[in-house]
């Protein structure tokens, strides 16, 4: 089931506002216009696959997301294919020359099998020799650590009111996941609105085995979106592997 967040049309409207900067995209975008036929796992509110048709992509654009929330926000435009459901709820067949998982959507795949089964579907709707990039934070970095303090704003909800955002961690890192929780409140609200999320972190041996099980082959990572090389101390785990 879809965070909270996610799934309700009124804070999924937020997310774009509470997310304005994306050195992802910036990375992602010339591998999306460089392929014919682009799934984005995932996909959110679509501003990627947006931006990629309006760049002039022409070929099959397909977005992926579980959260109604977000594809209402997504489905603003009709240029692009947008699927309601997640790797499990989908059969494609080579059907794909990339696959991308933006914005950390890699770390919600939180037990072995669901993410083996992610995997697997992910290889089957590769093309031979198609690319799947994605990212993940590094959990050397300990990003958790600063969660609590980065979202304390306020922002415009769907019907001009203003909507203040905190963010709380609900259970510390046990060697794998984090959870936490989005606060959500509005003065023409009747109560806040509270989205419980958990993520899983991987170690890079982690990814390279679990992406050799399935039949995916690392051809770069790097440790940041400017590719810089990938550390203990960096940030991100950017994976670019491809069908074996």
């Amino acid at each position: 089931m879809a965070d909270l967040l996610f799934a309700d049309a009124e804070l999924a409207a937020l997310y774009e506002a509470m997310n304005p900067c994306r050195d992802d995209y910036d990375f992602y975008r010339p591998m999306v216009m460089a392929a014919h036929s682009v799934l984005d796992v995932g996909c959110g509110t679509g501003s990627m696959l947006h931006e990629a048709r309006d760049a002039g992509h022409t070929g099959r654009l397909c977005g992926l997301d579980p959260a109604p929330g977000m594809l209402a926000q997504a489905r603003r435009r009709d240029d692009v294919e947008w699927v309601l459901g997640d790797l499990s709820s989908v059969a494609w067949d080579a059907e794909f020359d990339l696959i991308v998982m933006t914005g950390h959507a890699f770390q919600v795949l939180l037990g072995d099998d669901e993410l083996r089964d992610a995997l697997a579907s992910i290889h089957a709707a590769l093309r031979p020799g198609g690319r799947f990039a994605f990212d993940t934070r590094n959990p050397s970095a300990r990003a958790w650590e600063t969660w609590e303090t980065e979202v304390r704003d306020a922002f415009d909800g769907s019907h001009g009111e203003r909507v203040r955002v905190s963010r709380k961690v609900t259970t510390p890192f046990n060697g794998q996941v984090v959870s936490f929780s989005h606060t959500f409140q509005s003065a023409v609200w009747d109560a806040p609105r509270v989205s419980n999320s958990t993520l899983r972190f991987f170690s890079k041996a982690e990814l390279d085995a679990e992406l050799a099980r399935a039949g995916l082959a690392p051809d770069a990572q790097f440790g940041d979106w400017d590719k810089s090389p990938l550390s203990e101390t960096s940030p991100e785990i950017i994976t670019i592997a491809r069908r074996i």
